[in-house]
């Protein structure tokens, strides 16, 4: 550790930084604005969307202000609508976004009451008739008539201006001075507000504020479910509806077992209300759980509803908010959903996810649990990274990012629970970056150096990744379980005198070109060209606990490519081609091998052998793919046909040869029909039961006629026929030549 006591030190320092800021020590804006866009982004991507026909918004839109006028409208008419919404559409219960602060004298009550106190009042006559139709033109006392005995809750405002006043009246703490004594709670804290008319207030069922938690960046998040006021605690309209919706059960704060004796954490995790519990954060606020972006609830113009125009069905049992989406009376919000939201239905939302139970949680403990996270995986990765390869460093980061995100994402869809993320992600990346840079200038000429030893004999596609680690790699021989791939293009010879000099150069480096990138996308280490022939292995220099699966990807992906260039050959008038490969996998030597003038990395030993005997014995059977049997044995997800079992040049014992058919999924019913037939048909042939071979030989060509392997097949048995095999027969086909 201590040659990257530099590197170790700057790491902790960057931790520290992050694990600073998550614990609220100093707040850095960029990192704050960055979670408040992770945020928004995960509730986006998680809302359940839909329409929630439980709360219907009783919209003030500008249809509503053109039929009946500028708002505020008349007492008498709102009274209308209070009993039009309770008797004849029978809805549950009525909210109101809105405020009836001042008195309503649009009837011309305040010149009557003048007239009959002063110029009139000697007059009988004037008396009886003033009597009689005051009560018709005090709408004020006739709206507050409608609330009376009915389940109305009646919105107001809060402000925390300097010069902030006080308006009509505002209903009593739902918890009192006294409540939280002892405790440090953030609540959101006000000096003013402008309420509604005391006999307003005297007659509906309840009342709360409808002030939402606006952040920094102008967003509405969150709604102060309790705020405080001159030391008393007065709750939101939201939690006001459902409370009246239950009949009025108290709302019990919910601390958390030894809150109150932990300095600086107040242990108020949620409300009790009745058989709700509401999650609240430090502010006692709670997360505004948005179903959708805006319109996801019922939207029905009031406008309607005076005029009779509403179905029984849409309102019928309903929680009512009535509110305004018309831009003039500006109660329109910027939320995570959407930049222009009704404020109303921000109310909506929380009131349909108190009854859901659908309240995300961030706890005050959270902030210590960030830290820990923090701090845990910062000093692991200050240690780690530099004492890694760039890959292991780069694998390690990311395998730290992968947990913090996988943690996160669980904690929101499992515990409901909003873990910060923004710190986490900044400072892998910072720590990483770091070590990167560090690693860049100061480490960057030892491994020059290494590359220029090394790349005369590595392929220089691998001479990068071995230099992220150079005490690892050895251009010593050594034997290592590898695989191996031979190709060839069949015919070639014919190929190059059908064109020019020139043609058959871009030809044959388009081609080696092309394989080669496949190779290559495929970690394959390329070995030589003799002509047009490729050799390529994996595993070493660089390990590849893979490297048979990569060796048979790479030879089906180098089959669709050839598909493709002949397309493209085509096109610029170039004879097409075929191609052989063989692959195989066991024991092989590998190393720096060569002369004192001229050395190369390569492998040697029997594998490399059959595996060139493999690609030249495709052409035998038809097929342009083989696989031994070492190397079909490692490979789980590719479906393979066995071909023959064969004794090949200079080997005294038989190995099974495998044709890749492909990917494990991707390979359609028929040819799996057909390979199922041609296992049988292969036991028939080595048990010599000819006719029962013969009748699935012509099955299979029956479904393939064009296949080569079926037809040497029958052609091997017609021999066997005239000429049996000798007693003993294995059933294994001798090539004796190469």
């Amino acid at each position: 550790m201590k040659q990257h006591i530099v590197r170790i030190a700057l790491g902790l320092a960057i931790t520290l930084f992050f694990a600073g800021h998550a614990a609220r020590f100093f707040e850095v804006g960029i990192i704050t604005q960055l979670d408040n866009i992770i945020y928004d982004a995960r509730l986006t991507l998680t809302m359940p969307r839909g329409v929630d026909s439980r709360v219907v918004i009783l919209d003030i839109d500008e249809k509503s202000l053109q039929e009946l006028g500028h708002w505020p409208w008349p007492r008498n008419l709102m009274a209308r609508i209070i009993d039009a919404l309770f008797d004849q559409y029978q809805v549950a219960i009525v909210g109101f976004d809105v405020v009836f602060a001042e008195a309503d004298y649009s009837s011309g009550i305040r010149a009557l009451d003048q007239y009959a106190q002063n110029e009139l009042k000697e007059i009988p006559g004037f008396l009886n008739a003033y009597r009689q139709m005051r009560p018709e033109l005090d709408y004020d006392g006739l709206f507050a008539k409608s609330l009376k005995d009915r389940k109305v809750v009646l919105g107001y405002y809060l402000n925390s201006e300097k010069d902030s006043k006080r308006i009509a009246a505002i209903p009593e703490p739902v918890l009192p001075k006294g409540t939280f004594s002892g405790r440090n709670i953030a609540f959101t804290s006000w000096v003013g507000y402008g309420g509604n008319l005391s006999e307003f207030l005297k007659n509906a069922a309840s009342a709360g504020h409808f002030n939402p938690f606006t952040d920094s960046d102008g967003v509405v998040r969150r709604v102060p479910l309790i705020a405080e006021l001159d030391g008393a605690y007065y709750e939101a309209l939201s939690l006001a509806m459902v409370r009246t919706l239950l009949e009025f059960p108290k709302v019990e704060p919910g601390f958390a077992a030894g809150g109150a004796m932990q300095k600086g954490y107040s242990g108020l995790e949620w409300l009790r209300v009745g058989p709700l519990t509401i999650p609240v954060d430090e502010t006692v606020s709670a997360l505004v759980p948005y179903r959708g972006h805006k319109f996801s609830f019922p939207y029905i113009s009031l406008t309607d509803v005076v005029a009779g125009r509403v179905n029984l069905g849409q309102l019928k049992g309903k929680i009512a908010l009535v509110g305004t989406t018309a831009p003039g009376l500006l109660d329109l919000r910027t939320t995570p959903v959407d930049s222009v939201y009704p404020g109303v239905e921000v109310h909506a939302n929380m009131i349909a996810g108190i009854l859901d139970k659908r309240i995300k949680q961030k706890p005050a403990y959270i902030i210590g649990a960030e830290v820990i996270l923090l701090v845990g995986g910062g000093v692991l990765l200050s240690i780690l990274i530099p004492m890694l390869s760039a890959f292991w460093a780069t694998l390690a980061a990311t395998v730290l990012l992968a947990f913090t995100v996988s943690v996160n994402v669980l904690v929101w869809n499992n515990a409901d629970t909003v873990l910060p993320l923004a710190s986490s992600l900044l400072m892998v990346f910072s720590l990483y970056t770091m070590n990167m840079a560090y690693g860049y200038f100061v480490e960057s000429r030892s491994k020059r150096q290494f590359t220029e030893l090394f790349g005369q004999y590595v392929p220089p596609e691998l001479v990068d990744k071995m230099a992220q680690d150079p005490e690892k790699y050895s251009m010593e021989g050594k034997e290592e379980t590898l695989t191996v791939l031979f190709s060839d293009v069949r015919g070639f010879t014919t190929i190059s005198e059908s064109l020019s000099a020139r043609d058959l150069s871009l030809y044959i480096n388009d081609y080696l070109t092309a394989m080669s990138l496949v190779i290559r996308g495929h970690h394959g280490t390329l070995d030589k060209y003799i002509g047009d022939a490729i050799m390529a292995f994996w595993g070493a220099p660089v390990e590849d606990a893979a490297h048979a699966r990569n060796g048979v990807v790479t030879m089906l992906a180098m089959q669709k490519r050839a598909a493709e260039l002949n397309e493209e050959f085509k096109a610029k008038g170039w004879p097409a081609f075929k191609i052989g490969i063989g692959v195989n996998t066991g024991r092989m030597r590998v190393g720096d091998m060569g002369s004192k003038l001229r050395k190369a990395y390569t492998v040697m030993g029997d594998p490399v052998n059959l595996g060139s005997r493999l690609e030249g014995i495709t052409k035998q059977y038809g097929v342009s793919m083989l696989v031994g049997e070492e190397t079909k044995k490692l490979v789980q997800d590719v479906v393979f046909r066995e071909v023959d079992r064969v004794r090949v040049k200079g080997k005294d014992y038989a190995v099974s040869i495998y044709q890749p058919l492909g990917m494990d999924g991707e390979v359609d019913k028929k040819a799996l029909d057909a390979l199922k037939l041609w296992n049988q048909c292969l036991k028939h042939y080595r048990a010599q039961e000819w006719d029962q071979a013969e009748v699935a030989l012509l099955n299979l060509q029956r479904m393939d006629a064009d296949c080569g392997l079926y037809q040497i097949y029958s052609e091997r048995i017609a021999g066997y026929r005239k000429h049996p095999p000798e007693p003993g027969w294995d059933g294994v086909t001798k090539f004796d030549t190469k």
